[in-house]
């Protein structure tokens, strides 16, 4: 009997998680099909149309977030939950900054990333973990996770610039490169998101420290490792442009080193966790 009541209980919330993925997979879909057309018309990306279609899919993703993230007695933040809530995070800052900053060229790499990682999701097994969060390890969670979307934000705006530099140098004015900023403006704006990312970074890190009991009990060595190195990474990268007007082609390096360090350390740990040694 308490078998059938959970079924009946969980299958409205298995439903809505269902239909909401899948519509927010469609959406991420019709928005990058938009985007690829507007790049090849060579036509001003951010307008009406493309605020409806940001807006549809962040809040088709945000309703299976919270179905597939509160499903259970707990917080179900395991490998494939946190990729989808941070990526979350980056659409939703994406699309309240490029209000103000031009950050809306951003969604051409990440409709199609949310896209893809919603459809993995669609198959992939969960695995549950019911046990309360604290409020204070809650608020360390958070805290990383916006740290970790500033600066995934960032790389991406290291790779747009790149590409813009690259172009520019080589005389090939065209396509996506007429619809971005000046590079001065993208530039400006990288090192914006760097800085941000990088002080939510040092406050995740201290309260990790603060509120963590035992690094070695909870299996938080390496990911505390990659982490510190990552903040490194960062801080040399600020201190460089500080110091000797580092860009280009070296900021961008740095930013992908620490980039690819810090996802080692979230998501490396993760998947040798839940994946490999299961």
């Amino acid at each position: 009997m308490q078998n059938t009541l959970a079924l009946i209980t969980t299958a409205p919330s298995t439903t809505a998680s269902l239909a909401s993925t899948i519509a927010a997979i469609v959406f991420y879909l019709a928005g990058s099909l938009y985007l690829a057309s507007q790049i090849r018309k060579q036509e001003i990306i951010y307008n009406s149309w493309l605020v409806a279609l940001i807006i549809l899919p962040i809040g088709m993703h945000l309703i299976s977030v919270q179905q597939t993230l509160f499903s259970g007695a707990g917080f179900q933040l395991d490998l494939v939950n946190s990729a989808s809530l941070i990526l979350l995070v980056v659409n939703l800052l994406v699309l309240i900054s490029g209000l103000k900053k031009p950050l809306h060229t951003l969604f051409i790499f990440l409709f199609p990333v949310s896209a893809l990682l919603l459809a993995i999701s669609l198959g992939s097994e969960t695995h549950h973990n019911n046990s309360a969060i604290d409020n204070k390890i809650l608020t360390h969670v958070l805290l990383s996770i916006l740290a970790y979307s500033l600066l995934i934000i960032a790389t991406l705006q290291a790779v747009v610039l790149a590409y813009q530099n690259h172009q520019i140098k080589h005389k090939h004015p065209n396509g996506l490169i007429r619809l971005l900023p000046p590079l001065q403006t993208m530039e400006a704006l990288l090192f914006e998101l760097l800085w941000c990312g990088e002080i939510l970074l040092t406050i995740a890190i201290i309260t990790g420290f603060i509120f963590l009991d035992d690094l070695f009990a909870q299996h938080l060595v390496h990911k505390t490792v990659f982490t510190l190195l990552a903040w490194c990474i960062y801080a040399i990268l600020l201190w460089g442009r500080h110091a000797k007007g580092w860009r280009g082609n070296t900021a961008l390096r740095w930013t992908l080193g620490g980039f690819c360090l810090l996802m080692l350390a979230y998501f490396g740990s993760k998947f040798v966790l839940e994946v490999l040694l299961q």
